[in-house]
């Protein structure tokens, strides 16, 4: 993966080489910290590149920096604003992932949220897949469960939290699989080890509600909001039973970095037929061009970075 030639760092664009912090930065070393994701998709027809949803997704940042008692004059806009500077010095023509982050910036020892110094910095880089089996992914339920809402909030992007994400995802690829779902404490399908999930059954579209411990996903509203416009079925948000997903027609995650990845196999049982189904495919091919400014009725859902 390329890295960065420059950051947001303390207030300023800088290279990148110079946003640095010291090991012992306290978010670093006890978790104190929250993260966004977000794209920029480059439309070739268009010479522009468009982010998806960025005030959207600053204002889950400001949020998840909220729980973690942290202050910022910055707004959503202001946000999107510097993130746009920061692409325009990087002159990118392709696609790319924009990564802000807000953490608790001394260099001390002790635990607390308290009486700490908030800074915020923002990169980007050009990503292409996540999920490189993004039309065929294979899927595991996992050991691990998912943290609940009174141990670290889900809906709050918190860097400490993806700890087990990270277990997740790596038992179950050293088990040879592409990804995994996980289980609430109480046994219900809460999400994939850093995306939301989505079931197709009896010809009605299943998303897990917010209250089973998932990221309030606007890749996952979004989708939420295109499959209610464009296509003619039934959405839900619902609990799922963990063997629901082996009964299931189609099966596939959503995320800013995942965007819509097919899951076409469970634990080695087919979804379905075993390949990406019809609802999948069209919702990949809807949100494409919705990302690309291909779609006028969602045009407010991106903005150009390039002024024209």
């Amino acid at each position: 993966m390329a890295l960065p030639n420059f950051a947001y760092f303390r207030g300023e664009i800088v290279p990148y080489s110079e946003a640095k912090v010291g090991v012992l930065t306290h978010a670093l070393n006890y978790g104190t910290g929250a993260f966004a994701g977000l794209r920029g998709y480059w439309n070739p027809d268009d010479e522009q590149l468009y982010m998806f949803r960025p005030h959207d997704h600053f204002r889950r940042l400001l949020n998840s920096a909220k729980i973690l008692c942290m202050e910022f004059e910055h707004t959503p806009e202001s946000l999107t604003e510097i993130t746009k500077a920061l692409l325009r010095k990087e002159a990118y023509r392709e696609d790319v992932y924009i990564r802000p982050l807000v953490y608790k910036a001394d260099e001390m020892i002790g635990v607390k949220l308290h009486d700490l110094i908030d800074e915020i910095s923002i990169a980007a880089m050009p990503f292409g897949l996540y999920v490189a089996k993004d039309t065929n992914a294979h899927v595991t339920i996992s050991s691990w469960r998912r943290i609940d809402d009174n141990v670290i909030p889900a809906r709050g992007k918190i860097t400490g939290a993806y700890a087990n994400s990270a277990l997740i995802k790596t038992d179950a690829v050293r088990a040879g699989f592409d990804e995994a779902l996980v289980l609430t404490q109480e046994g219900h399908i809460s999400e994939g080890s850093a995306m939301n999930l989505f079931m197709v059954r009896d010809g009605k579209l299943i998303t897990p509600p917010l209250t089973e411990n998932v990221l309030e996903g606007i890749t996952r509203r979004s989708v939420l909001e295109i499959a209610a416009r464009e296509l003619d079925i039934i959405v839900e948000e619902r609990l799922i039973d963990r063997t629901e997903v082996y009964l299931c027609e189609e099966l596939f995650f959503t995320g800013t970095a995942a965007q819509i990845t097919a899951i076409t196999m469970v634990d080695h049982r087919p979804v379905g037929s075993g390949v990406m189904g019809p609802v999948t495919t069209r919702l990949r091919e809807l949100f494409n061009d919705v990302v690309r400014g291909k779609m006028p009725t969602y045009r407010d859902w991106i903005m150009p970075v390039y002024e024209k």
